[in-house]
């Protein structure tokens, strides 16, 4: 008779790989150590080899051990799958869904959504996580986020990807500055102005350089942040100028009117907002579902009218590059 290894025991093995303390490995499968110790025994005598060492020092996975928890994950994985096909055929969204959300977006689509999709979809049980973009692929990759919410251009060739929203550039300063009697920023005039950018790390800073025109780090960059919120702060404070795409603006400009955003001359182009996913991944349809919902909330806010003044007309370019501005 062939013996083959429980679900659970295959958990166990994969949890003591991952951690290599069987404390933790317990506490992250919600058993008791004794429990994870005994399925772990029973599992390398029924199979007949040693998978685990154990010493003073800590645990590690013999060769053998590392081999057979790598196949045990891949499926616990397709078991995982198996289940969440059987249940999107049933009823669609419901059950366990992790999300991956770039700081850029999240704090703008997330609060505005929520209400929405608990409403219509009252059974699904969306588990957030903000990070940047490359961290969050990794993730994706590893199965530890279903699908991820980011911005393109972005490498996405190995997912599966559709595409929600345009979501093109503004320029964000003060009201006093002589930028704002423009009404539209041509990409050249800000060549000469102090910028406030996101830290390395951040794809808007690399879709700011873009739009800017530049190939490598700003010469006229004179602070990086670790959030858009810092950088349009400093912005209020008279530091310089700064880049924001349309979604953040409803959220981020000051009800004060201290700040004013313009749009980015239409050479520039936008930032496309979508959804990823892994090929291989069986909640396709599910996610096609939950990118149209997002799709509709993204429209809804990028007509929000901004809180802006009257424009004077466009001067020239010109009459721009003459004019000295004080940061």
């Amino acid at each position: 008779m062939i013996y083959l290894p429980s679900l659970q025991q295959l958990r166990f093995l994969a949890a003591i790989a991952e951690h290599r303390h069987f404390g933790r490995a317990a506490s992250a499968c919600a058993v008791t150590q004794s429990t994870l110790s005994a399925g772990i025994q029973e599992l390398e005598k029924r199979l007949g080899v040693v998978l685990v060492e154990r010493s003073r020092r800590g645990v590690n996975l013999t060769p053998l051990g590392a081999e057979v928890a790598a196949r045990g994950q891949r499926l616990l994985r397709d078991a995982k799958d198996l289940l969440e096909l059987v249940q999107s055929a049933r009823e669609p969204l419901v059950g366990p869904l992790r999300l991956g959300v770039i700081p850029t977006i999240g704090p703008y689509l997330v609060p505005a959504m929520m209400p929405g999709l608990v409403q219509k979809f009252p059974k699904l049980q969306l588990y957030l996580r903000e990070e940047q973009t490359a961290p969050l692929l990794e993730k994706l990759a590893a199965d530890q986020l279903d699908v991820v919410a980011l911005a393109l251009p972005y490498d996405v060739s190995r997912l599966e990807v559709m595409e929600l929203a345009e979501d093109p550039l503004f320029v964000v300063l003060p009201r006093t500055h002589p930028l704002a009697e423009a009404s539209r920023i041509k990409r050249d005039w800000l060549a000469d102005q102090n910028l406030l950018l996101l830290e390395d790390g951040h794809c808007l800073r690399r879709h700011a350089l873009e739009a800017c025109r530049f190939s490598g780090p700003a010469q006229n960059e004179v602070f990086q942040g670790t959030s858009l919120r810092t950088v349009i702060q400093m912005a209020v404070g008279g530091l310089g100028v700064t880049l924001a795409p349309r979604l953040a603006l409803p959220t981020e400009l000051p009800p004060d009117g201290s700040l004013l955003a313009r749009p980015l001359d239409a050479e520039a182009p936008p930032r496309r907002i979508a959804l990823a996913w892994r090929a291989s991944a069986v909640r396709k349809e599910d996610f096609r579902l939950l990118g149209d919902f997002m799709k509709s909330v993204l429209a809804s806010i990028l007509r929000t009218p901004l809180r802006q003044s009257p424009v004077a007309p466009l001067p020239s370019a010109q009459a721009m590059t003459k004019r000295s501005v004080k940061v």
